[in-house]
């Protein structure tokens, strides 16, 4: 009798093809991949994505940006250019492919538990990711009657310089249409981008003025927060101070901090 054999790659992974590749900045970009195959996942899950090198094969969860409803599935990357997995990504071109494992992960889903109807998302950079799967996904459910507009959606999306707003013009474009979203993006770095006219300052500086502006409180909105870690930290303790209980916030910190020497 022969040894159980150990699961091939391919039973654990999809060859996804990459159809489609923009760079925003020259350190962000986004693909599409073709996976050839049927992916159920729910808006803000992740999949994770992997490169096989000759000594090992490298993984990392990537929130996904595009709705379950679209054939393709979108990632938002930023390059680390010390990471061991972005460069190798950034390489990647369209016809290139990628190992993405079969099944998605995540809770940092729509709280529809709470009864809560106002939803704060409040991101930096790539954390928009899953905020516009949300988006995309909803607007396609209330265009085709399965959603009455009763949740309410509020992004602050946060950016060094404008360039680095991926999905402005998307967002832009599906705020003036729905009467369920508001989407205000921030520029931290304002005097490194003259051209700018929007809002400035950084994400966690603004929660308070557009929580109250925006009638947002602990008992009738949850917030979610995603990307940067300190900004994740610095924003909770303002919600917390805002009357926000733990329940009522969701994170998804894209890496963890190295800590401080003597931590």
């Amino acid at each position: 009798m022969s040894a159980p054999q150990t699961p091939a790659v391919e039973d654990k992974f999809f060859h996804a093809k990459i159809t489609k590749r923009a760079d925003f900045a020259s350190d962000l970009w986004t693909i599409r991949v073709n996976i050839g195959a049927d992916f159920k996942f729910t808006p803000g899950q992740y999949a994770t994505l992997g490169v096989q090198t000759p000594e090992k094969r490298i993984e990392r969860a990537y929130s996904i940006v595009s709705s379950p409803y679209e054939n393709e599935v979108e990632f938002f990357f930023e390059l680390v250019p010390e990471g061991e997995l972005t460069p190798k990504l950034y390489a990647l071109q369209v016809g290139d492919e990628v190992l993405m494992r079969k099944s998605p992960k995540g809770l940092f889903t729509l709280d529809k538990k709470s009864g809560h109807t106002n939803h704060f998302l409040v991101c930096t950079v790539t954390g928009l990711a899953p905020f516009v799967s949300f988006v995309r996904t909803m607007h396609k459910d209330w265009k085709e009657g399965r959603f009455g507009g009763e949740h309410k959606l509020f992004i602050i999306n946060g950016a060094s310089r404008s360039w680095e707003f991926g999905y402005q013009e998307e967002l832009a474009r599906f705020a003036q249409e729905i009467p369920w979203l508001k989407y205000v993006p921030t520029v931290s770095r304002p005097w490194e981008d003259a051209n700018w006219k929007g809002e400035t300052g950084r994400v966690d500086e603004l929660l308070r003025k557009y929580a109250d502006m925006w009638g947002m409180a602990g008992d009738n909105t949850t917030a979610y927060l995603c990307g940067h870690p300190d900004m994740i930290e610095n924003g909770k303790g303002i919600l917390k101070r805002a009357g926000f209980v733990k329940e009522s916030m969701r994170e998804e910190v894209y890496w963890i901090p190295p800590k401080e020497h003597g931590k």
